[in-house]
């Protein structure tokens, strides 16, 4: 019975995060579907190209919150069900998928940072603070929210594990965060070749 209901929790989870709120808040403020300008990618990053800052900030904030919710339910759960620590993380971890392989939006989706950021600061607020702190720290020096996105996924895994101790939740951060440097690839590459588009910038 708690397999099952480990199970149905993840499924749960994966399907909140299938939703892509870049898309969702485009068509209702009237906007182009960030799919089809830009990098392309459904974020809240790509939205702000779009010149709406609102819509930019309110899909940052619904994205966010597609991570934050089920481990915070998932947490406050967690005696009751006799889950571990791990068992949350890979509620999170499920979330994060969903973004990125959304099943409501043909599995093509974001890149997953504030999805990521969110499942981080409801699993463990300390471990989130540090982990958006080096994002913001990189991305107010450098203006690329991709190189930001990129040192603080690199972080995070390490900072839960020197703080913390390894365990099967930094297994569940680990993998989250090399998903999303994967998902980042044509970002390096054009960080690289130094034609990375910056924050807020059109492209």
């Amino acid at each position: 019975m708690e397999n099952l209901q480990t199970l149905w929790a993840v499924l749960a989870a994966y399907l909140v995060g299938s939703l892509s709120f870049a898309v969702l808040v485009s068509r209702l403020m009237g906007l182009d579907d960030p799919r089809t300008y830009g990098s392309g990618n459904p974020g809240a990053t790509n939205v702000l190209r779009s010149g709406n800052k609102q819509a930019a900030a309110l899909t940052l904030l619904l994205d966010a919150l597609k991570g934050v919710v089920p481990v915070a339910l998932a947490a406050h759960h967690q005696a009751g069900m006799g889950w571990e620590e791990g068992t949350v993380a890979l509620i999170g971890l499920a979330a994060f998928m969903g973004h990125l392989w959304p099943v409501f939006f043909r599995f093509k989706g974001g890149k997953g940072v504030a999805t990521a950021a969110g499942v981080l600061l409801a699993f463990n607020p300390i471990l989130g603070g540090a982990t958006l702190a080096s994002w913001l720290l990189i991305a107010y020096f450098f203006r690329y929210s991709s190189l930001a996105a990129l040192v603080a996924a690199a972080f995070a895994p390490f900072y839960h594990a020197l703080i913390w101790g390894a365990s099967e939740a930094t297994l569940a951060i680990a993998v989250m965060s090399l998903l999303l440097i994967w998902r980042h690839e044509g970002n390096i590459r054009k960080l690289l070749a130094g034609t990375e588009t910056k924050i807020g910038q059109k492209s």
